[in-house]
């Protein structure tokens, strides 16, 4: 794989791409979307050919690492084929964040497909909470995702829980058992502050990584892990299990200097922070030059100049970007 030619103003590397693939979902997250969405037209989405030839792009360019992202990823049709494609570009690191909802049929598929790791979003054990904090979610169907996803011989799972104060802090230690249990890891995310919401009130909900970890320190002992995970995540590890625990701090403890990464949204916007509106229109490129991939790849290049320093997300609840998160993913 060629080295990354991908570098940014700060001396940063950016080998690292989130490639979104729907702004669609068949839950309603309170912290991601709003009840009641308007998703994009059809011809404003870029085709299943055109994020796989975004990706090989990037992987030209020196990506090793990409995810796959939504919205909800696996409610895109044809899903799959797009995974055996980017399957075959060789990268270090092939991941898709999911909600679990279609695990149960779809989680052996994507591994025969070359899925190397999933990152399933578990908010909730209690099945009235999970309802109320998905709006439409069945968490049965999620932990019968997350079993199929462990039968189906996936080595790399990670849940993600969003903690919000009053709806699922109480819930950690037992999030952090059933982990163990499941000989999975598990990240805790500092809720951040993207698209208007009415639902609650993001800055009196906010519960920080600190927090998270002092509840769990009343239960086991955590030791911080020495290995790199290539993302956001600080790690820890737990005595006596292969589990380990992140988090994910971009208020309180924002990543932002060592930040390897890039997102594509559905509609073909390169974003180069998830906490700015520093954009590309990467759709008018690939749609205004069919054949060749020249112009593609040197407007990737030349974007990096755009990539900022760091985001400034406040921790009072107040929005500042508007775009929804299942318009970017995780």
């Amino acid at each position: 794989m060629p080295q990354s030619k991908l570098t940014d103003r700060f001396g940063r590397t950016v080998n690292y791409v989130r490639l979104s693939v729907t702004d669609r979902c068949d839950f309603r997250c309170v912290y991601c979307m709003a009840e009641d969405m308007t998703f994009l037209p059809r011809q404003q989405v870029l085709t299943l050919e055109e994020i796989a030839r975004v990706a090989r792009n990037f992987v030209d360019l020196g990506t090793e690492k990409i995810r796959l992202t939504g919205g909800e990823p696996l409610v895109r049709k044809d899903i799959l084929e797009l995974v055996r494609e980017i399957g075959t570009y060789g990268l270090r690191d092939f991941a898709m964040t999911t909600n679990g909802s279609q695990l149960p049929t779809m989680a052996l598929p994507l591994r025969k497909a070359g899925m190397h790791r999933l990152n399933i979003s578990l908010d909730s054990l209690d099945a009235e909470k999970f309802r109320n904090i998905t709006r439409t979610g069945n968490l049965g169907q999620v932990l019968d995702g997350i079993d199929a996803a462990r039968e189906a011989g996936f080595r790399g799972i990670k849940l993600n829980t969003v903690v919000m104060k009053g709806r699922n802090d109480e819930e950690v230690p037992e999030l952090i058992e059933f982990a163990r249990k499941k000989q999975v890891d598990i990240s805790f995310i500092e809720e951040m502050p993207l698209g208007e919401i009415s639902e609650h009130d993001r800055g009196l909900a906010l519960c920080t990584s600190k927090e998270v970890r002092d509840i769990i320190r009343q239960h086991y002992e955590l030791v911080p892990a020495t290995e790199d995970s290539g993302g956001p995540a600080r790690y820890y590890r737990m005595p006596g299990s292969p589990t380990k625990v992140g988090f994910i701090s971009p208020h309180s403890h924002n990543f932002c200097s060592t930040c390897n990464r890039v997102r594509v949204t559905v509609e073909g916007r390169l974003l180069l922070c998830l906490g700015n509106e520093h954009s590309v229109d990467l759709r008018r490129v690939l749609r205004g030059n069919p054949v060749t991939d020249d112009k593609l790849r040197q407007t990737i290049i030349n974007a990096m100049d755009l990539k900022p320093e760091r985001h400034h997300f406040s921790t009072n609840g107040d929005v500042q970007i508007l775009r929804f998160m299942n318009m970017t993913g995780g």
